[in-house]
């Protein structure tokens, strides 16, 4: 018994040594003596200078922990701000017995004050790849990093047994954003981050708060629970984000296999918001100037994303913008060669609401505008990578103020050439379709289409796209142009092509051919006041046509209407949209219109066309009617007996013409 005594005594007193030691030792241990050594060990993990300005603190019983302050991190050479990293104050413990059957309890992992500056530099470099690295040393490039991370073992769980952690938390941290190629700065204020209830059997609910330009944002939700190897198995959760005062977000379902192969399936919500209102709250401008100051002014998603790194498809979407709605479901494989085929359907869309406004029309003698910088090349390499296949339905919709039905177009291409076929839709009691090749292997694109439109009535639709009443009736038209160029500017200079284009049982409105034959003075110069806007109506108006570098030419375009035929033939310039035509008349002794071929004699007074789209001008050809001896059939012949001839009432005429 003595023995046992003596035995327990001796643990006894082993025992309170060793906590007599645990405890007076870190008293003894002069830990600053060691901050250079442990500053020189992170440097060379880190890459980058880190001094503690500081005194390091330890404890060992009952809680091991260290503490220290003021640790910073400096920015490597070349960068304008000095610290990458601040951390004001760093405290962690730990209960000490328990790690020695693996069984972690946190009291406090506390953060106070980090400080974290991410930029980037003028010629694009980030200060954040070299993190890990000796200066000067570039990154490696994403191909190795990719196949580095797919060697790496996943392991056999975590080298532990159980898990809990008291408090958890990062408090005042901030976040700065740098761009020097922009110039922009930007910060994330009062960074705070409170985790709770960290086990391996149980959910870990967290807390994310921050202010970005004042205005408070908040993330919060629950991940779990871990298990004992969070790399495999399910890993549930669920996230809420709440930003802005309008904005809310919810993110639910779980993620898979992180160690080897993940794999996510989340179900997406955004409730109704708006980005306009966002904006405003941020203190800047909406990002996109839109021809109607309320567009995005609500919007919504919803959706399921499932899949894994190498694919991704997105099902049951649900998108509101404004007053549209709009489901769409994706698939999407390969990111490094995009295969992507996908659906949309939209049930009605102003188009017109989110194009830049109209520019008001510049006076003739404004100011010419500074020539503008040369415009970077459009770099169509990654659409040269891409495989698309893809359809757009749409009930109702409004593009450059035209109304239409029933829209279809379906995309699909690869190697940098697509096809657009069909892309069609019905308007104005007809309907219209076309199909179109695009070609972007190279440095400039190359586009072909092909255009079909049959009874469509032109009179609402020339209404509401040009907001001018010029012409009626109804339009059908083929034609087939190509051209090469992404700007407007290139499109037009490079345009060619061919095309027919007739209007039947119409009416050209505003011009009075008949009015012109019967009286110059009225119809050129002064014409009399009418409460009806004059018109020359038809049975039939053919435009064919062709376009050599934006300059388009007609040749035998016509108008068949009854006791009148007209042809015409001239350029539309459309690279400097000026009009250069001349119309010939010809009152002709028949009523049929339309079908009518024969050869007539009748009255024969050339019209000029001038001047430019937005503003023609209309003047007879005298040259045209003196060189083909036309005063004779406009005057008539000389009647016996009286007193003017000939010539001295073509004289009247034009005295007549010039008043």
């Amino acid at each position: 018994m003595k023995a046992i005594k003596w035995a327990l005594v001796s643990v006894a007193v082993v025992i309170a040594l060793l906590l007599a030691i645990v405890l007076v030792l870190p008293h003894f241990i002069d830990l600053q003596k060691y901050k250079p050594e442990i500053e020189k060990r992170i440097s060379d993990n880190l890459g980058l200078p880190v001094s503690i300005k500081g005194d390091l603190r330890l404890s060992l019983f009952p809680w091991a922990g260290i503490a220290f302050s003021e640790l910073r991190v400096a920015n490597p050479p070349g960068f304008k701000e000095e610290t990458l990293l601040f951390v004001k104050s760093f405290d962690v413990k730990v209960k000490l017995i328990p790690l020695l059957s693996r069984d972690i309890q946190v009291k406090g992992f506390i953060v106070e004050g980090p400080r974290l500056v991410l930029e980037k530099k003028e010629d694009g470099k980030a200060n954040w790849e070299q993190i890990g690295k000796p200066s000067g040393e570039p990154p490696p490039p994403p191909q190795e990093r990719e196949k580095a991370g797919k060697e790496k073992p996943s392991g056999e769980g975590l080298p532990i047994k159980s898990l809990a952690v008291g408090e958890m938390s990062v408090r005042n941290g901030s976040l700065i954003w740098v761009d020097g190629t922009s110039g922009a700065r930007k910060e994330i204020k009062n960074i705070g981050l409170e985790i709770k209830d960290v086990s391996l059997d149980r959910p870990v609910t967290f807390l994310l708060t921050a202010g970005m330009d004042a205005i408070p944002v908040q993330m919060e939700g629950k991940v779990g629970p871990l298990g004992s190897d969070p790399m495999k198995g399910s890993l549930p959760l669920a996230v809420s984000l709440k930003a802005f005062k309008d904005l809310a977000v919810d993110l639910k379902g779980k993620v898979q296999d992180l160690g080897s192969r993940p794999k996510f399936d989340l179900a997406l919500e955004v409730a109704p918001f708006s980005p306009r209102k966002v904006m405003q709250s941020l203190g800047q401008d909406f990002p996109v100037n839109t021809a109607d100051p309320k567009a995005f002014g609500a919007v919504s998603l919803k959706c399921r994303i499932k899949g894994n790194p190498d694919r991704v498809s997105i099902s049951d979407g649900a998108m509101g913008l404004d007053d549209s709605k709009i489901g769409f479901s994706a698939n999407l494989k390969d990111p490094a060669k995009p295969d992507l085929n996908f659906e949309m359907k939209i049930d009605r869309v102003d188009v017109d609401r989110y194009l830049p406004p109209q520019s008001e029309k510049k006076g003739s003698r404004e100011t010419p505008a500074k020539p503008q910088s040369k415009p970077e090349k459009t770099d169509y390499s990654g659409l040269r990578k891409a495989v698309l296949n893809g359809e757009i339905r749409a009930g109702e919709m409004k593009i450059m103020s035209a109304r239409i039905q029933n829209g279809l177009v379906k995309v699909r291409g690869r190697d940098g050439v697509f096809h657009v076929d069909p892309f069609g839709f019905s308007a104005y009691e007809g309907t219209v379709s076309s199909k179109a090749e695009i070609d972007v292997r190279k440095d400039v694109p190359n586009t072909k289409v092909e255009l079909s439109m049959n009874n469509v009535k032109a009179r609402p639709l020339l209404n509401d796209v040009l907001k001018k009443d010029i012409l009626d009736g109804t339009a059908k038209a083929k034609m087939a142009l190509r051209m090469e160029g992404d700007t407007p500017d290139k499109i037009k200079k490079t345009l060619n092509g061919s095309g027919d284009l007739r209007f039947t049982d119409g009416a050209i409105i505003g011009i009075d051919i008949p009015g012109m034959v019967r009286n110059l003075k009225s119809a050129f110069g002064s014409p009399a006041k009418s409460a009806e806007k004059p018109k020359t109506d038809f049975a039939e108006l053919a435009v064919p046509f062709s376009v050599k570098d934006g300059v388009v030419q007609t040749k035998g375009s016509s108008i068949t209407s009854p006791l009148l035929r007209v042809t015409a033939e001239g350029t539309a310039d459309l690279n400097q949209e000026t009009l250069d035509m001349r119309v010939e008349p010809k009152a002709v002794g028949t009523l049929k219109g339309q079908g009518d071929t024969k050869e007539r004699s009748g009255i024969m007074v050339p019209v000029l066309v001038t001047g430019t789209f937005s503003d023609p001008r209309f003047a007879p050809d005298l040259k045209g009617v003196l060189e083909k001896g036309l005063q004779e059939r406009l005057l008539g012949p000389k009647q016996e007996g009286e007193g003017q001839s000939t010539k001295d009432k073509l004289k009247d005429v034009l005295r007549g013409f010039g008043k």
